[in-house]
């Protein structure tokens, strides 16, 4: 398989330094930027497999950088995972809303950082089956009382209003719909949504849930569609 390329964005450089190390230990070709203006540039002209992208940098923050990344055709599509610290609640949500794929929150373990890059870089890479025909017998418009979701034109109509979701969310989404009425757990959310095959952190899935519910809820602090099952994990009703 080709070598494939990940871009460090992180101005801490014994950080930065340990991810390298960790990275091309585990194979992969490793390129790093300080600040967001040369991470931009290195973006567009190297065109990395995955950025790792930290929130706080200089010259151009994270957050820009991933506006700018998502703007151009060159890394519209190209995986992004967040770096942030445990206080910047607000900024994970802005990043995913600018189209961030994921986050890891500061201090990571690398167990946790290789599982994510791992499932972010082989979503990208669709398995053959995956462009696949679907079957004949398989809706491609799945409908959950109001929530209408066109899996082909990837639209989401709350009655007649659409809701306009990125990538993740919908497939988040969708497969809570699929699954209408069990208690999922966040573990077997990360695993079939996400793909991790390591249980880390977990709030990333209640972030996504939390955003979900402000799409697609009347009153997202009183859920109707997206219930919470205490210590176990969310249903869809």
């Amino acid at each position: 398989m080709q070598q494939r390329t990940i871009l460090i964005v992180e101005d801490e450089a014994i950080l930065r330094d340990t991810i390298v190390y960790n990275l091309k230990a585990d194979g992969y070709e490793v390129l790093t930027a300080g600040d967001g203006a040369t991470a931009l540039d290195l973006a567009l002209h190297k065109r990395p497999d995955l950025v790792l992208l930290d929130l706080m940098l200089p010259v151009m923050d994270g957050l820009e950088v991933c506006r700018q990344l998502r703007k151009r055709n060159e890394t519209a599509e190209t995986p992004i995972l967040m770096l942030t610290a445990r206080s910047e609640e607000t900024d994970k949500v802005v990043g995913l809303e600018l189209g961030a794929d994921d986050y890891v929150t500061k201090p990571f373990s690398w167990r946790e950082l290789r599982a994510r890059v791992r499932a972010l870089l082989r979503r990208a890479t669709p398995h053959p089956s995956a462009t696949a025909p679907a079957p004949q017998d398989e809706s491609r418009v799945l409908t959950a009382g109001e929530v209408r979701i066109d899996l082909d034109r990837r639209e989401v109509f709350v009655g007649s209003r659409e809701v306009e979701l990125p990538a993740r969310l919908f497939d988040l989404l969708a497969y809570l719909v699929r699954q209408r009425g069990m208690v999922l757990t966040r573990d077997r959310l990360l695993e079939q949504v996400w793909g991790y095959d390591f249980a880390g952190d977990t709030r990333t899935v209640d972030v996504h849930i939390r955003w979900l519910r402000e799409k697609l809820e009347a009153d997202p602090a009183n859920p109707a569609l997206i219930q919470t099952v205490r210590g176990v994990g969310y249903r869809f009703k």
